[in-house]
């Protein structure tokens, strides 16, 4: 009788609720969950400092991005570019600490929570960032080249709107290299973008439809 009624005392007690994780994408060899999705959206709705969304909507935009990850971190692998260090995701962690947060860990440790954040998980994606930045200088910045001319010419059709934004010292000579730093930025992410959309060509990636409901 006692076996019986404890048995009968378990079966009352309320079951909690199981989180089944899903299959969302397949990329490649790889798979990209539903807890995936989830994380990166609470990541970056944290990181842009704004409400967290978990509609259909953005967790399709959230797989999205994840799938560019996967290609990415593919190439980093297959290409053995470097990666950031564990000290450079840290320092830049504790500099969001310092500017959002007063540098009060408890605030910081206070907004993960609503988030559904830990710490470690925001360590760990300011390492991937500062990783898939280091990939893109060391594979794009090469290839660039910005002349003279396309500085000169850049200078004269903006002329106006340099000389609103510096109005001290609006010269060619002081303007020529954050005009030159900007147009190499520019090239560099046209041909990022290009290479990473001619991969997607070339990869098989696999959406389950049912994920995103």
């Amino acid at each position: 009788m006692r076996l019986a009624a404890v048995l009968l005392f378990l079966s009352a007690l309320p079951v909690p609720a199981v989180i089944i994780d899903r299959i969302a994408v397949v990329v490649g060899a790889h798979v990209i969950k539903t807890s995936d999705i989830e994380r990166d959206l609470r990541l970056t709705d944290f990181l842009n400092q704004e409400p967290l969304n978990l509609s259909p909507a953005a967790r399709r935009q959230a797989a999205g991005r994840l799938v560019d990850q996967e290609i990415i971190r593919a190439d980093i692998t297959s290409g053995g570019y470097a990666r950031a260090r564990d000290s450079d995701a840290e320092a830049l962690l504790r500099q969001i600490q310092r500017d959002r947060f007063g540098d009060v860990e408890a605030r910081l440790a206070a907004a993960l929570q609503r988030y559904g954040l830990t710490e470690d998980e925001l360590r760990r994606q300011l390492l991937w960032q500062l990783t898939v930045l280091k990939f893109i200088q060391q594979r794009f910045q090469p290839g660039v080249y910005v002349s003279d001319d396309d500085v000169r010419a850049y200078y004269d059709q903006h002329l106006a709107e340099l000389r609103g934004k510096y109005p001290r010292d609006s010269g060619f000579q002081a303007l020529e290299p954050k005009i030159r730093s900007q147009l190499e930025g520019e090239a560099v992410n046209r041909d990022f973008e290009s290479w990473l959309a001619d991969a997607h060509k070339r990869t098989k990636i696999e959406y389950h439809q049912d994920a995103f409901k």
